[in-house]
């Protein structure tokens, strides 16, 4: 890893997250970024400047620059313009090089074919040589190093490259590699995630206010107790059923809340908002 370079096309939310999240590690790496504005790359890479690595960090004026740069390529664009950003830095595969894309629905067949299609027009205008490509699905808690990040690898990625990429990733969160099967699950899951548990917070807060807490309190309350939550769901050797268990005494006031969620449909709406972020995310990768 030491002295390799990595490189972020766009750098918005998620790839300016991950980004943010290796340059403040002990990673000794050199980071490059490209958005479709040279200025955003600009001041994405000033913000870095306080970081550990932040220093090494270099704007790039084009996404092919980038790519002429770098090792290991995080390819943070929306789905929409993940094809397009494959035939625009196709030029520069003329040495081994590491993709990854984290766009939603984007399946690795779908790139590895485009990639394909370059090698046939010899687009490259030397010895072609084909990228391994990664696919990943991370989530807005990056921004915090706390995403759920998932990784899967294409068929002719090495073991070597995926370690390496893990690291990487690792700095933002936990990673696990999973197939790509999953990754449609994973995008509804721990991708979408984050969007339901901020409107549980709201609500969970919505009421301590309706019982005279104030707003700021009500948050903090709300959103510290699915945070402690969280963390005995992780830690605990407990299953979730006897998690909750734990907080319901007989006849108390938790089992009463438990039956009106219940009563309300509670877990059937948040498996059929799942599903519909499932549902979607395979027809983008239909649409890819």
């Amino acid at each position: 890893m030491v002295g390799k370079k990595i490189g972020c096309i766009g750098c918005g939310t998620m790839g300016g997250a991950v980004v943010r999240a290796i340059a403040a590690s002990n990673l000794d790496v050199q980071l490059y970024v490209s958005s479709g504005h040279y200025s955003k790359a600009e001041s994405f890479v000033e913000s870095l400047s306080d970081l550990s690595s932040g220093g090494k960090a270099r704007p790039c004026d084009s996404n092919l620059d980038l790519v002429e740069n770098c090792d290991i390529i995080f390819i943070a664009v929306k789905p929409a313009f993940v094809m397009p950003v494959i035939k625009e830095i196709g030029p520069a595969f003329h040495r081994p090089r590491v993709l990854v894309s984290m766009a939603a629905g984007i399946t690795i067949s779908s790139i590895q074919d485009c990639v394909a299609e370059l090698a046939a027009e010899e687009s490259a205008g030397e010895k072609f040589v084909y990228p391994q490509i990664f696919r990943m699905m991370p989530n807005l808690p990056a921004v915090y190093g706390e995403s759920m990040t998932a990784l899967c690898a294409g068929k002719d990625a090495g073991e070597e490259e995926a370690s390496m990429v893990a690291a990487l990733l690792a700095t933002a969160g936990k990673v696990e590699l999973v197939t790509e099967k999953m990754m449609d699950g994973v995008t509804a899951v721990s991708g979408s995630g984050p969007a339901y548990a901020f409107m549980f917070i709201e609500a969970l807060a919505d009421a301590a206010v309706k019982f005279g807490i104030p707003r700021k309190q009500a948050y903090v309350y709300a959103a510290q107790t699915l945070k402690g939550a969280a963390v005995m769901a992780l830690q605990d050797e407990r299953s979730i059923s006897e998690l909750k268990d734990a907080v319901c005494s007989p006849a108390g006031t938790t089992i009463e809340a438990v039956a009106a969620l219940e009563r309300g449909g509670f877990r059937g709406l948040v498996i059929d908002a799942a599903t519909a972020a499932y549902s979607r995310s395979v027809e983008l990768g239909r649409k890819d």
